[in-house]
């Protein structure tokens, strides 16, 4: 019975070279003689079957050899193109050595030079022009239980501003995380960029960048075509959850707001880091035997990240019997123009909801002095 139920799931795979260039299912040189004899495999392989074991032994000692992270970053994702299995396991059993080689630092790098390096498209590109077929897009994608999608339109790629199109490293990386980490299957994940273009001109020159060569949609036209495609996204994939990622800060809370009450969906910088930073500091307050209505909070830094956190904060101060009110009186904010006080030009609805009626200041220094701050 055992038999008969492997030969089923064996004969519902791909066969021969198809099989052999679906990253999914290829184990390489791994598939037994039984397998390779049932899939049309022989005299596709090299005669010697190798296990898993020994395949993460060879894989790790070349990759272990190439001179900087960058090469290593390239030479797992040639891995992960071919062998998502044997990716895996490698990544997975060496998670603190390979982690910040497939994410961060190592992916800003990559999306830096990504059509530079680009050898296989992975995931979805959606682009501007799409506009009125996006549903019909997404159906070209053949796995039909994506339980993730993480999608980025490139404006805001780590700390590093636009890079566009070439910003897929993100949501491919991200993505290889929650496998290593969740166990989420990648069979259910799916990393798309919308490339509404780039204002960054070094991009716009570059004869190899992948992306469009237009400046930025705005507005309601860029509006609509992300109505379009959560829409279809969640029509195509109905369980699916959808993450924002690094998306710019303008953008960021405004497509979180509209769409988190009738789509389900999720923005890791806001919600993600927020709920990180909390319960780090729920531990210490526990630790010092403290509360927050007891703290004065200090932010250096006032993007999507840092807002999410005082959000969260204050929603935890509320729980504990504070008003909202009194909750935002003891956070501050510190952003690239000095504090963030009611009468300042041009502030956003963001950080207004975080503004106090004191003097500015410029100077941080002054500001920790004048602020008293307990955490900063």
């Amino acid at each position: 019975m055992a038999n008969k139920k492997q030969n089923n799931t064996l004969e519902s795979l791909p066969k021969g070279t198809d099989l052999l260039h679906d990253p999914l299912f290829n184990k390489g040189t791994a598939f037994s003689n039984q397998e390779r004899r049932l899939l049309n495999l022989e005299g596709l392989l090299p005669p010697h079957v190798l296990n898993l074991d020994e395949q993460k032994m060879k894989v790790l000692e070349t990759v272990r050899a190439k001179g900087t992270d960058m090469e290593k970053y390239i030479y797992l994702m040639s891995l992960q193109d071919r062998n998502e299995t044997l990716f895996y396991r490698l990544v997975t059993d060496e998670v603190e050595e390979f982690m910040p080689i497939i994410y961060t630092p190592t992916v800003g790098q990559a999306c830096q030079e990504y059509g530079h390096i680009f050898r296989r498209p992975r995931g979805m590109y959606i682009c501007r022009n799409d506009k009125g077929f996006i549903k019909g897009i997404l159906q070209n994608w053949r796995r039909k239980n994506v339980d993730v999608i993480v999608v980025t339109d490139g404006e805001r790629i780590l700390g590093l501003g636009d890079l566009g199109a070439d910003g897929m490293g993100i949501p491919v990386g991200k993505l290889s995380l929650y496998t290593v980490c969740a166990g989420i299957h990648p069979i259910r994940t799916l990393p798309i960029t919308i490339d509404v273009g780039t204002n960054n001109e070094e991009l716009l020159n570059d004869p190899l960048y992948i992306g469009l060569r237009m400046k930025r949609l705005v507005g309601e036209a860029y509006d609509e075509l992300i109505d379009e495609f959560v829409e279809a996204a969640s029509e195509v994939f109905p369980k699916v959850l959808i993450q924002f990622e690094d998306f710019a800060n303008q953008n960021a809370y405004r497509l979180l707001n509209r769409y988190r009450n009738n789509y389900c969906t999720f923005n890791d910088d806001i919600q993600g880091t927020g709920g990180v930073i909390l319960a780090g500091l729920l531990t210490v307050m526990r630790y010092l035997k403290s509360s927050f209505q007891q703290q004065r909070i200090l932010f250096y830094g006032a993007g999507s990240a840092a807002i999410g956190i005082a959000e969260d904060i204050a929603s935890k101060m509320v729980m504990d019997g504070a008003s909202m009110q009194e909750a935002k009186e003891k956070i501050f904010f510190f952003d690239s123009r000095g504090l963030v006080v009611k009468g300042r030009d041009h502030l956003n609805p963001n950080k207004e909801k975080f503004a106090h009626e004191i003097e500015g200041e410029s100077n941080l220094l002054e500001a920790i002095k004048k602020i008293k701050p307990t955490i900063i």
